[in-house]
């Protein structure tokens, strides 16, 4: 059933075996499959169905530099379904070299495998409906779709890596009805947790205080207690529940909040291509189940070895959009109408380089000289994505030039200087807000470099094309708009060591018995990849742990209580 808090009672206690929070891109999938394995689950949301500006403010807080990250409620949806209400359905596994301990990598290495996510990797493939789990064009796309790039043959690098994208699921619209029906499971909206109340000596969670924004006050009882509410607002709860420990729950070592991770994105360089524009493929291909999936551009995990450096992809991409100098009609457009797009979306298209008026009126230019081109765009659009159920991904150009920009996605080195801290304001409930001060190394911005130069070296081995980059200008241009978007990692990260790290290999809390951390929160490094299917995976592994953990204890089970 789902209900909204505003019918609790001030003081009221709900007990359960599982008590989730966080409705989003983990918590309604664990939800459901904690339910289907016979467990009385309690799923709690902050938020409501669709946006509210008075939750979503609760998001607030401070920015040490506004220049390399952005406003703290941005990117993230505080609201039933969570941030996939907004996603754009990217899906990508991290790959194996990402679990590994790299010499060249300082803070790297995961406590668990690859392989011992594979089964969950295909789980959540189904449960974000992005197709079957194959990430390799050769084997996943029909024989005979054309290659990426016709001709480039290399043992350094390849281009056969696949991302596959989402309808985008919303997974509280999606599984609504599921939620609703089925009887192990009570959702509760409106229930902002605003404390973990730990036992006397600290060794598990007794309860969680919660509250509505009216202020009505009540707790959550339960065997086990699991987080998913993201990586920023995971190591807020955690420092903010400081009443039995003053550094906070899990925060023994004051690791809890470092190592805060995004990814290094941005568009670079100048792409020439020299062979016939039909040997380039750089849109999406269409899976034999009818999933979208685009190609990308890596270096092998050997050459990545001997490079010593970060997992990097590259994408092909039309030229910079502010720049009217394009001349493509489109691109032009979508400037124009950059203040009607979520700010999510339109920030890489408010440059501060903007020349005033005459920018403008060169990118209208742009539009009255391709009128043709413009209109097929906007009836494709309509078409494909504004009517479609599952929506073409992002706007992808016919390029007539084999002229293109690449699109740099690079993991970032852990960093403890990198944080998420308390400062001394308090949200509309109470609880601290915090400060974000992210921070990028020598480390990410060379690692794109080296990345970018195989991908020079192969082109002129190969003659077939050029890269040219500024290098004086490359860690301007790669970090115009410093941290890329909503990933946010590395906050409560995993480890065997609890003095450098918060959870361990099943994701509970170090020192707590019975509190997990299902987020991208507990990654130890961040990948190439966005981290939404490999933040579910864990999270239906956490699933299987905390099962087969019930079945060989003699814990007695709570009863069900009404909401």
């Amino acid at each position: 059933m789902i209900k909204n808090a505003a019918d609790i009672r001030e003081g009221e206690t709900l007990d359960s075996e599982v008590v989730i929070v966080g409705a989003g891109a983990a918590g309604i999938p664990m939800a459901l499959e904690f339910a289907e394995a016979g467990f009385q689950v309690l799923l709690l949301e902050s938020g409501e169905p669709g946006q509210n500006d008075e939750i979503q403010s609760l998001y607030s807080g401070t920015v040490t530099d506004q220049a390399l990250h952005n406003p703290t409620d941005t990117y993230r949806q505080r609201r039933l379904g969570g941030t996939t209400a907004i996603w754009g359905g990217r899906c990508v596994p991290f790959d194996p070299i990402d679990f590994e301990k790299r010499p060249y990598l300082n803070y790297s290495g995961w406590p668990i495998k690859f392989e011992q996510l594979t089964p969950f990797f295909e789980k959540a493939n189904d449960w974000l409906e992005a197709g079957a789990y194959d990430y390799d064009a050769r084997t996943a796309l029909t024989p005979g779709t054309p290659e990426q790039i016709k001709g480039l043959e290399s043992v350094r690098l390849h281009t056969n890596s696949l991302e596959r994208f989402s309808r985008p699921t919303d997974l509280y619209i999606r599984y609504k009805r599921r939620l609703e029906l089925h009887p192990n499971l009570r959702v509760l909206s409106g229930a902002n947790c605003i404390g973990i109340r730990l036992s006397e000596q600290g060794g598990q969670v007794e309860h969680l205080e919660l509250s509505t924004l009216a202020g009505t006050k009540f707790f959550a009882k339960g065997i086990n207690y699991v987080l998913s509410v993201g990586g920023i607002e995971t190591a807020r709860l955690l420092l903010a529940s400081n009443d039995v420990n003053p550094s906070g729950v899990g925060n023994d070592h004051d690791v809890v909040g470092r190592f805060y991770q995004c990814h290094i994105a941005g568009n670079v360089g100048k792409l020439t291509f020299s062979g016939p524009i039909d040997s380039i493929h750089h849109g999406y291909d269409v899976s034999p189940e009818g999933i979208y999936c685009r190609r990308r551009i890596m270096l092998t995990e050997l050459e990545q070895k001997r490079l010593a450096v970060n997992n990097v992809v590259l994408r092909l991409h039309f030229p910079k959009i502010i720049d009217p100098s394009h001349k493509n009609g489109v691109l032009s457009s979508l400037f124009i109408l950059k203040w009607f797009i979520r700010y999510e979306y339109a920030v890489r298209l408010k440059d501060g380089n903007e020349q005033g008026i005459l920018h403008y009126l060169k990118h209208v230019m742009n539009i009255v000289t391709t009128p043709l081109d413009t209109l097929a765009f906007a009836f494709n659009w309509l078409r494909k994505r504004s009517l479609a159920s599952r929506k073409f991904p992002s706007v992808i150009l016919t390029n007539k030039s084999n002229l293109f920009s690449l699109e740099v996605h690079g993991e970032q080195e852990p960093n403890p200087e990198s944080r998420i801290t308390l400062t001394g304001d308090k949200d509309a409930l109470g609880v601290p807000k915090i400060n974000i001060d992210w921070r990028y190394t020598k480390n990410d911005i060379s690692s794109a470099r080296k990345t970018l130069q195989v991908f020079a070296d192969e082109l002129e081995r190969t003659g077939l094309g050029k890269l040219e980059i500024d290098e004086g200008r490359f860690e301007e241009e790669l970090m115009r708009f410093g941290a890329y978007g909503g990933h946010h990692i590395g906050t409560a990260r995993m480890g065997v060591d609890p003095e450098t790290s918060v959870v361990d290999e099943n994701l509970k809390v170090h020192g707590v018995s019975n509190l997990y951390i299902a987020s991208s929160a507990v990654f130890p490094t961040s990948s190439q990849a966005n981290p939404t299917l490999t933040l579910l995976a864990l999270g239906l592994r956490l699933v299987g742990h905390i099962t087969l953990k019930s079945k060989d204890s003699a814990v007695q089970r709570r009863p069900s209580a009404s909401v």
